[in-house]
């Protein structure tokens, strides 16, 4: 079995990790340029429960909330990448650039964002469809220093 599933597919695993009083913890991003904060986070994302599900932004998400040029992968290769690294279960995509939709179908136990966010900055209607699922939310502290940004910066004047 594939670990790179449909929504739909992810949130028929998430009723049944429930209904056998398992924790399915989830988190989303675009993952366009994968560092070692982001396997570091993922990492200490999956330790939080029985298994680690990534939303991941499609192309057209990412390029909204990025800008022009990104994403620098596409999804199915970035989906790919995240789905080989043993901290990660399952990488399901999803359109939107909010991940709200994608929270209320899968309806994870847990939600885990990184340090880069607050209680305060977190999309009230995400907070709304976790809060209404029963999921907790966990902010995990930031990792310093690793921002794919900050790399594709670094880059771009040695191209």
């Amino acid at each position: 079995m594939s670990k790179i599933l449909s929504t739909k597919e992810l949130a028929a695993i998430s009723s049944e990790m429930r209904a056998a009083g398992k924790k399915l913890v989830v988190t989303n991003g675009c993952f366009d340029l994968l560092h070692v904060g982001h396997v570091r986070y993922l990492q200490a994302a999956r330790k939080l429960g029985d298994a680690l599900a990534v939303g991941l932004n499609g192309d057209e998400s990412v390029c909204a909330l990025k800008g022009k040029g990104r994403p620098l992968n596409g999804e199915q290769d970035r989906a790919e990448v995240l789905a080989a690294l043993s901290s990660v279960d399952y990488v399901a995509i999803f359109p939107e650039v909010r991940a709200t939709r994608f929270l209320e179908t899968v309806r994870p136990a847990l939600d885990v964002k990184g340090g880069d966010y607050t209680s305060e900055t977190l999309d009230a209607e995400e907070r709304a469809a976790l809060e209404k699922s029963g999921a907790e939310i966990r902010i995990l502290p930031f990792v310093e220093g690793y921002s794919t940004s900050r790399l594709i910066e670094k880059i771009e004047p040695n191209i």
